[in-house]
């Protein structure tokens, strides 16, 4: 259920199209959906503003599958994340909706149009091996109504990249930056805008990147003001912590 359902919901009642009793009954039955091996949020989009997205690792393709129909029914955009292709092509036997963006290993299930805000969110990756875990906070970011401007492989190694890209970085509103290795593109960026950032820390590297525990610790103590940090690899978090920022 989402506001304008609510709302509806509410004129019935005041209408006397619907008892009081029966408008508690359906507000009571859409709280959450009981799969057994899953509750499905059905207010998530009621009380934060976007339904609830599929974490696809660690559940069987029947199990998504069925989650999505449920969803359907909700009429809601959906997103599914940690996809594989199999996951995808599991989707698409039950809606043409579906869309599969390999890199960002994400899912979309289009059933509204998006409406999208005119502030950008930028997210900014220090090499190409970051562009998965980017794309997982782009297309975040754009599937819950942001507009995003990409800007790959401008890391510390080359800062002059980084530093001929600063017009467009300097437009968004709210800026991702994506780093493995060391992990210090994030506080070069915090150091040159006046924008809130979100530093994602990524397993790239070698050895002693720890699986991207060293870039986390470098974001964590970074000296520049204005930086968060989400988890290792969590694009997805950024894109929707971005979005929250961006739509204040």
């Amino acid at each position: 259920m989402n506001s304008e359902e609510l709302k509806k919901l509410l004129e019935e009642i005041k209408e006397n199209k619907l008892s009081v009793s029966e408008g508690v009954e359906k507000i009571k039955e859409v709280s959450y959906h009981d799969l057994g091996y899953a509750k499905i949020d059905t207010h998530r989009e009621l009380r934060v503003g976007y339904p609830e997205v599929i974490y696809c690792e660690g559940k069987t393709n029947k199990q998504i599958v069925e989650i999505v129909r449920r969803l359907m029914l909700m009429n809601n955009n959906i997103l599914a994340t940690r996809a594989s292709r199999e996951v995808y092509d599991a989707i698409s036997e039950v809606t043409c909706d579906a869309e599969y963006h390999i890199d960002a290993r994400v899912v979309v299930v289009k059933r509204q149009k998006i409406v999208v805000t005119e502030k950008q969110i930028a997210v900014i990756t220090a090499g190409t091996s970051d562009i998965p875990v980017a794309e997982e906070a782009a297309i975040t970011a754009e599937v819950l109504g942001n507009k995003v401007i990409r800007i790959y492989d401008v890391g510390v190694a080359g800062i002059h990249r980084l530093l001929s890209k600063m017009d467009i970085i300097s437009e968004a509103n709210v800026i991702i930056v994506v780093a493995g290795m060391e992990g210090a593109l994030a506080s070069v960026v915090g150091g040159l805008v006046d924008k809130p950032v979100i530093a994602v820390p990524t397993s790239v590297g070698y050895g002693a990147n720890f699986g991207g525990l060293a870039a986390l610790l470098t974001m964590l103590n970074s000296c520049s003001s204005g930086i968060g940090v989400v988890n290792i690899d969590n694009g997805f978090g950024a894109g929707y912590l971005a979005s929250n920022i961006n739509r204040l």
